[in-house]
């Protein structure tokens, strides 16, 4: 699962600079506060992951279909 988490978060953060939106402006347009939850969901640090509810609200945002974040 650890490579799975790793892979999300490797798409997130390639598809979040794709569309030029910061990690804060992220966070705050998910209804996070943090941007530390982010970041180490992104490099899957800490055991830190995105959970289903992430992804959809992310997805949501940057207007791609949740799908994408599971391509290798």
């Amino acid at each position: 699962m650890q490579q799975i988490y790793k892979q999300i978060g490797i798409n997130v953060k390639n598809i979040r600079k794709s569309k030029n939106i910061s990690q804060l402006a992220l966070a705050l347009a998910i209804g996070d506060k943090t941007v530390g939850t982010i970041s180490m969901a992104e490099l899957c640090i800490n055991n830190k992951h995105f959970n289903l509810e992430h992804l959809y609200k992310i997805a949501d945002v940057l207007e791609v279909d949740v799908c994408d974040f599971l391509k290798d």
